[in-house]
Formats: C-alpha cells, structure tokens, sequence
C-alpha cells in the first residue's frame, strides 16, 4: 500500500453481488471511518444508491476484491 489510511479519505468498497448472480460485485463509494488496524484494516461508510451502511473491519485488497476496500484509480 503506497498510502495510508486515515479518517475522512474516500476509498472504493468492492460489494459482494448475489449469490445467483443478478448482481455482480461492483464498486461504491465509501469513507473512511475509523483506523481498525495496522494492517490497513478499517471502519466504512458506504455509499450505495439505496442507502448507507456501516462496516466495520473491513480489510484491504490491492486490486478489487469483494468484501474489502481499496484505493480509487487514478483516471
């Protein structure tokens, strides 16, 4: 991880999709809540488009991975 985590960053939150696959895993948008760990592991809000949610000790991931966070690309 070339940056480090801190409160109030906006970080991407890979979802997990459906188990039947009408949904696929895709990204939201989230802020960083809490610093849950030295490993990166952290608290979100997530950003969905029905709604918020909480997550705690979320673990992070380099490339996207469902059910952790990572850094936004640079576009």
């Amino acid at each position: 991880m070339n940056q480090t985590p801190s409160v109030g960053r906006i970080v991407h939150y890979q979802s997990y999709g459906t188990p039947g696959g009408e949904y696929l895993p895709e990204p939201r948008a989230a802020v960083i809540t809490e610093l849950s760990g030295p490993d990166g592991t952290v608290g979100l809000c997530v950003l969905n488009p029905t709604g918020m949610f909480f997550n705690e000790n979320v673990k992070f991931a380099e490339t996207p991975t469902p059910g952790h966070w990572n850094w936004p690309p640079r576009v």
